[in-house]
């Protein structure tokens, strides 16, 4: 399993995070680790992350940034980003 993480961006009235939501919440039963943030709930994560729209997706390594997405992406991007060295 991938030592990276990532930060999943999200808000409760955003509709492509709803029906992205499941993808997460698989990967993460699956042993991926990823920490799900409310833009709402916790807006000094949003704002330390500078997070502009949502679904924001920050992969971290060793606790620095590596790649930033944007938007809905596939599940086998995510996995593969994670999985890099």
């Amino acid at each position: 399993m991938s030592k990276n993480k990532l930060k999943y961006f999200t808000a409760k009235w955003c509709g492509p995070c709803r029906m992205f939501r499941p993808v997460i919440n698989e990967l993460k039963t699956e042993g991926y680790d990823i920490e799900i943030l409310d833009v709402d709930d916790q807006q000094y994560e949003a704002i330390q992350y500078r997070i502009m729209s949502v679904p924001t997706l920050v992969f971290e390594k060793e606790g620095s940034v590596y790649q930033v997405r944007n938007g809905v992406i596939p599940r086998q991007s995510i996995i593969d980003t994670l999985n890099q060295a």
